[in-house]
């Protein structure tokens, strides 16, 4: 069953003003505040697939291009195009979940700093939430309750001077999750402009035009990203495609070129 949060995007995709007044209605919202968890929204790990899955296939296809460029075997294409799917893809994978994790680290230190100074200069940090409501737009005895009201409960002050002074906020992601989402797009869809040269150890079709079944079977991944980002980011479907298309294409022209005009190097060793 859909979340409330994305009941109220499509509602919003298609101006649907009547189901955008059920989403906002008193029951919908004290029931996605008390009982929804932040993990309920489904999709919140797309960005990350689609992050893996771009890089994937460009960066397979690029080698895949370069390759080709230097008029190399198809047995040499699939071991450095294999290499690049696993090696480079795990690196990524990594290196989201080791910045997940650093900023995560970093969010847990900080709330642990404004919580020890919650403690000992109790005043000094009162004051600053009298600042930061101040600035919105507080005044007289409104801004007097709101401090009373905030500093009465010690998560709240705390998630406020988080919010509101740091510009600070805690991720409901799982750094494994982002890292496994990173990986399985960068394998899942990286490994297409692969298949063309799989499949021609096998059929005579694909061993005589393998590398322009490979453009077209990547330029078919490339499609199929700009539509999954297309439901991330809500854009235009065209225009996410073509934007898609466009970045790999121009990556795999790049190293199409640069193994061809090194292809000497060959046949120099």
């Amino acid at each position: 069953m859909a979340s409330r949060i994305e009941k109220a995007q499509r509602a919003f995709e298609k101006k649907d003003l009547a189901s955008v007044k059920v989403a906002h209605s008193k029951e919908a919202i004290r029931k996605h505040i008390h009982e929804a968890s932040p993990s309920d929204f489904n999709g919140q790990y797309l960005g990350e697939f689609v992050y893996g899955a771009v890089d994937g296939t460009v960066t397979t296809f690029a080698v895949v291009a370069g390759a080709a460029g230097a008029s190399l075997s198809p047995g040499i294409v699939l071991i450095l195009g294999f290499a690049n799917l696993i090696a480079d893809g795990f690196s990524m994978a990594a290196g989201n979940f080791m910045s997940e994790r650093t900023q995560s680290d970093f969010v847990d230190k900080e709330r642990k700093r404004e919580e020890w100074e919650i403690e000992t200069v109790p005043e000094g940090e009162r004051e600053e939430i009298r600042e930061i409501f101040r600035k919105k737009g507080f005044k007289g005895k409104d801004l007097d309750r709101a401090v009373e009201i905030i500093t009465s409960d010690k998560k709240i002050w705390v998630d406020t001077m988080m919010a509101d002074e740091l510009g600070l906020l805690e991720s409901p992601k799982s750094p494994w999750k982002t890292a496994a989402a990173t990986y399985f797009g960068f394998l899942v869809i990286g490994i297409i402009p692969l298949l063309a040269y799989l499949i021609s150890y096998f059929h005579a079709f694909f061993r005589s035009n393998t590398f322009a079944i490979a453009v077209v079977m990547t330029l078919v991944a490339l499609v199929v990203i700009g539509v999954i980002k297309r439901y991330v980011t809500k854009k235009d479907l065209w225009k996410s495609v073509l934007e898609t298309v466009f970045i790999g294409g121009m990556a795999a022209i790049i190293a199409y070129f640069i193994g061809y005009f090194l292809r000497w190097l060959v046949g120099s060793y």
